[in-house]
């Protein structure tokens, strides 16, 4: 039973932290632990999700936080508005790809600095994370 709880405390731990601004690697521990083959993988599927959504909507809540300072339009040049352009062009339904490494976390603070609404980029947040982790853990069952 201890490795169960603690187990599910690293992926927790490990997804939240991969959905920040932090670099992570919550897909080696949720396979690691499908590998094992002492937790549910519905439990692992669902405490990875839960943790790299929170981590989004923090990313996202950061995103409303600096847009109170400084407008979205002011800050970034070029290149690197193009998290910008993809949410202000898909609204939430761009927050789908916030699993992608390096893009997601630009999404999740681009719909927070825009104010796309909370409870839809939540949901598309979800469900992205969600299908990949799903993926993830039938490619290792």
């Amino acid at each position: 039973m201890q490795f169960e709880s603690l187990g599910l405390l690293g992926l927790f731990a490990s997804a939240f932290i991969s959905s920040t601004v932090a670099p992570g690697g919550s897909e080696a521990v949720l396979a690691y632990l499908v590998n094992q083959h002492q937790i549910p993988v519905v439990s692992l599927v669902a405490v990875a999700t839960l943790g790299n959504t929170l981590g989004a909507l923090t990313t996202w809540w950061l995103g409303l936080w600096a847009a109170a300072k400084y407008p979205a339009d002011n800050l970034l040049a070029g290149e690197r508005q193009r998290s910008l352009r993809a949410v202000r062009r898909w609204g939430s339904w761009a927050l789908l790809f916030s699993w992608l490494p390096l893009v997601g976390d630009g999404l999740c603070f681009a719909a927070g600095w825009l104010r796309v609404s909370w409870i839809s980029s939540l949901c598309a947040i979800f469900f992205g994370k969600v299908l990949r982790y799903i993926a993830v853990a039938y490619a290792f069952i």
